[in-house]
């Protein structure tokens, strides 16, 4: 397997990988914009954005674009993060080129019909509606605002009802017009794909895109906070967060190793003490996300009214422990479950394009695997205590709870108790 990359006049990148094997291939574009990039009058408007690419340009309806790539086999799809937009296609290596041409037309040609403008609009009305009915999933969006109050990564990436509810077709063409540039533009594709072809198609596709010039998003700014919502649910929703290392940082894989040694599987700290020998919950886990200028270290579990008390402060003793008894065992664990996941993801092609994405975005070029891994593999056990640490140490923290949590430790608590 081999990674090509090309950059065309105007900026865009055009980043593939050849895997011999395969007889498929995903290609798609990666716009390094999200809702992190949003004003706050359009919150929201980078998801509906990404919606919207579906429902028609000038050479094909919505139904013709979901046709094209159905007829030959293939799915496409999107996602919108708060750093990046991403529309994608899968097909067999005979309808590479297709994919190409329908991912470029509804991301350089909607025509954003009034009609359907009001026809996705309920769609996505719905979605905040169904996220906001499901408790393991609003919660997080609750712990983001809590953690970066009063700015743009804080905000949903959904957006308001109100908000959405108020997007006209202007809009849409004016955020297009101010964020998506060739340089903020990825063309990531990996599997059965020929990089020259490729770089063919793109440069008649894209060369007569205008650059806009450098953009910078305001800056995060992790903060303690706390959002609650009492309600008669039957599980108390617990969602804990901690500022972690930006992605370019050096003790970004410090973090990663300790939340998943933390709660990234069924051995893990708060696996074993709180679940398997207490059973004060049925699921609980820690993640360490990252973005451009900051992270954050989430826990989240769902556990009874009864039990809201002894989970929260057993959670906030086993990361008091992490930071003064972490083994080399322990590591040696979670750098295996982490490079596992990192090598077994990458057996898809879709995997495979988004990794090449997100790591040009990142650092400009693709890092080999194998550099991955070494930076893995060079994280001591003092790395991870240090980090865990200063976690300890920070004295910040955020905290999102839903249900019937009225008995829960106030924040200042867990964080006091942390610091003891």
């Amino acid at each position: 397997m081999s990674v090509e990359l090309h950059r065309l006049p105007n900026g865009l990148r055009i980043v593939t990988e050849a895997m011999p094997s395969l007889e498929s291939a995903t290609i798609g574009l990666w716009v390094q914009v999200g809702g992190r990039h949003e004003r706050i009058e359009e919150n929201g408007i980078a998801h509906f954005l990404e919606h919207m690419a579906f429902k028609g340009t000038a050479r094909r309806s919505a139904v013709q674009i979901a046709e094209e790539i159905e007829d030959v086999g293939g799915y496409i799809n999107a996602y919108t993060s708060r750093e990046t937009t991403a529309y994608y296609a899968r097909v067999l290596k005979a309808d590479v080129a297709l994919a190409l041409d329908v991912v470029a037309d509804i991301v350089l040609n909607p025509v954003f019909d009034a009609g359907e403008v009001e026809i996705e609009r309920g769609v996505i009305l719905q979605e905040i509606g169904q996220v906001l009915d499901t408790p393991d999933d609003i919660i997080f969006d609750w712990l983001q605002a809590a953690a970066y109050p009063d700015q743009p990564m804080g905000r949903s990436i959904l957006g308001p009802e109100d908000r959405v509810s108020a997007f006209a077709r202007e809009d849409f063409q004016r955020f297009v017009a101010r964020h998506y540039g060739p340089e903020r533009m990825i063309l990531a594709a990996a599997g059965a794909v020929d990089h020259a072809a490729i770089v063919r198609q793109a440069e008649t596709l894209f060369a007569g895109l205008t650059p806009l010039g450098p953009e910078a998003p305001e800056a995060a700014r992790f903060a303690s906070g706390e959002r609650r919502e009492i309600k008669g649910l039957e599980q108390v929703h617990f969602a804990l967060g901690f500022e972690a290392p930006a992605y370019r940082a050096p003790d970004y894989y410090a973090a990663q190793l300790y939340a998943q040694a933390l709660g990234g599987g069924m051995s893990s700290r708060l696996f074993q003490e709180i679940r398997e020998k207490r059973g004060l919950c049925y699921s609980i886990f820690a993640q360490a996300g990252a973005c451009a200028d900051s992270g954050m270290v989430t826990i989240y579990a769902g556990t009874s009214e009864a039990d809201i008390g002894a989970l929260a402060e057993l959670t906030i003793d086993e990361m008091r422990r992490a930071a003064e008894d972490f083994s080399e065992s322990e590591l040696a664990r979670a750098r295996a479950q982490m490079k596992a996941g990192l090598l077994m993801g990458l057996e898809s092609p879709t995997a495979r394009a988004e990794r090449l994405a997100r790591l040009l975005a990142i650092w400009d070029r693709v890092p080999p695997v194998a550099e991955t891994v070494e930076k893995i593999d060079a994280v001591s056990r003092a790395d991870v205590l240090a980090f865990a640490a200063s976690v300890a140490g920070a004295g910040q923290a955020a905290l999102a709870l839903y249900g019937p949590g009225a008995g829960a430790p106030a924040l200042a608590a867990l964080t006091a108790r942390l610091a003891a």
